[in-house]
């Protein structure tokens, strides 16, 4: 099984791609909003994209009233008080009304994340700077994780990916047939060593692409401890 996307409008449907000695392709869209397709042995990935593009609406209505059944943390207020995680540890967050002439923005200090913001009580726009401020660091960070798992599989010809960080409901990480690792921006939220998890399982799809014995023997070998990380992120309490 490889971990596939194709680009609907502005929406990015990810799937699961499995082939099997069958007749016809199936799409079917799993309660935590997963998407599956099984196709037929020696079907072309072309055929198979546009296949999932044209079953897209179909896709995207199954994947919204799914969604109505999920469970939900509760929601953010982004007012004081609130904890928030930054690299697995619990930040109290402070939102501070700027004096007439300082600057916006976010800062990081031994207990606090404090949101300085010309209006607290526009807590949408605390809620993009907050945001913002996560996916800077992301970026950072995850891009830091990458070169440092890179050389274990570097020596075996796995090319050097590009990072792109989006916000997804239902994955931790995909990568593409064009080199490309797509990283959940909620990582940033994780220790590293969750961090560094999800890197290696994709970093090991690009030379092995399907879940085959091949591949869990590459990632026990760079990652021996690879199913208590996956285990331990798939468990973490983010509040």
């Amino acid at each position: 099984m490889s971990a596939q996307s194709v680009q609907y409008g502005t929406t990015e449907i990810q799937y699961n791609l499995s082939y099997a000695q069958r007749k016809t392709l199936g799409i079917s869209v799993q309660p935590d909003l997963r998407v599956t397709v099984k196709a037929p042995e020696g079907t072309p990935l072309e055929e198979i994209e546009a296949r999932v593009l044209k079953r897209a609406p179909w896709i995207l209505k199954q994947q919204k009233d799914f969604e109505r059944y999920l469970p939900h943390l509760p929601s953010r207020q982004y007012v004081s008080g609130e904890t928030h995680r930054y690299l697995g540890r619990q930040y109290r967050l402070k939102v501070v009304e700027s004096e007439n002439g300082t600057e916006e923005g976010v800062k990081r200090d031994r207990n606090f994340i404090t949101v300085h913001v010309q209006d607290k009580a526009d807590t949408e726009h605390v809620r993009d700077l907050l945001d913002e401020w996560y996916h800077d660091h992301a970026r950072r960070v995850f891009q830091e994780r990458l070169d440092a798992c890179f050389p274990k599989l570097e020596h075996i010809g796995v090319p050097y990916p590009e990072i792109a960080i989006r916000a997804m409901r239902s994955r931790w990480g995909s990568c593409s047939t064009r080199g490309r690792i797509m990283l959940n921006v909620k990582l940033i939220k994780v220790p590293k060593a969750y961090i560094d998890y999800v890197i290696f399982h994709e970093l090991c799809h690009l030379a092995e692409p399907y879940h085959s014995p091949r591949y869990y023997e590459l990632l026990d070998r760079v990652l021996p401890d690879w199913r208590e990380r996956r285990d331990r992120l798939n468990t973490f309490e983010f509040g």
